[in-house]
């Protein structure tokens, strides 16, 4: 049995793949899912579609932080088509199938292979969305929100969601210490959606 998790940079298990389409009101996407990458299924998680809904840009460029197979930040260039968007995930398999769903829907985006900000030659942004994984613990948590703080423009804002009784509530109040503010934006299944503003 396998015991990596979709934040191993290097996923050794075999590689397995699930098709799916999404609609996004009268607008699709035709996705690959990937075992050894976050959300590995035949739909897009609750969480994810929650992100995208209640996502709207704060101005000309986003970052899709973590993106897994790319669902959330490819989503946004199809809803904002003039929107300028970054996807980057510390694991390469994730990495070549947001790619590869990128290009099967001729969406123009840049990804990049990163952990966290290290590898991302942009350096700042107007927005920044994250489902970041719960599971790597308060400490990565804590961090992704603090270089998340250091990489908005002024006015910015930062995306994230998570299951408010699942440690939600934390990172909500992690958001509040760094940036000073944050509001649940949406919610559902006890899912919500965190923002805060630089």
């Amino acid at each position: 049995m396998s015991h990596e998790h979709y934040y191993t940079p290097n996923p050794t298990s075999d590689v397995l793949e699930k098709q799916m389409t999404f609609l996004l009101g009268e607008k699709q996407l035709s996705l690959f899912s990937v075992s050894g990458v976050f959300g590995f299924s035949n739909h897009v998680d609750k969480a994810s579609q929650l992100l995208i809904h209640a996502f709207s840009p704060s101005g000309r460029n986003a970052l899709d932080l973590g993106c897994g197979f790319g669902a959330v930040g490819l989503s946004a260039k199809l809803l904002f088509p003039d929107l300028h968007v970054t996807l980057s995930d510390i694991n390469t398999r994730a990495v070549e199938y947001s790619k590869k769903n990128a290009l099967q829907n001729n969406l123009q985006v840049q990804i990049f292979s990163s952990d966290l900000f290290s590898e991302i030659p942009q350096s700042l942004f107007n927005d920044i969305i994250s489902n970041p994984p719960i599971a790597m613990g308060k400490t990565f948590i804590t961090k992704l929100i603090n270089e998340s703080y250091d990489h908005l423009e002024p006015g910015g804002a930062f995306w994230l969601v998570a299951f408010h009784n699942k440690g939600g509530s934390t990172l909500k109040m992690l958001m509040q210490e760094r940036f000073g503010n944050s509001h649940d934006v949406a919610k559902g299944g006890g899912i919500r959606v965190y923002k805060s503003i630089r």
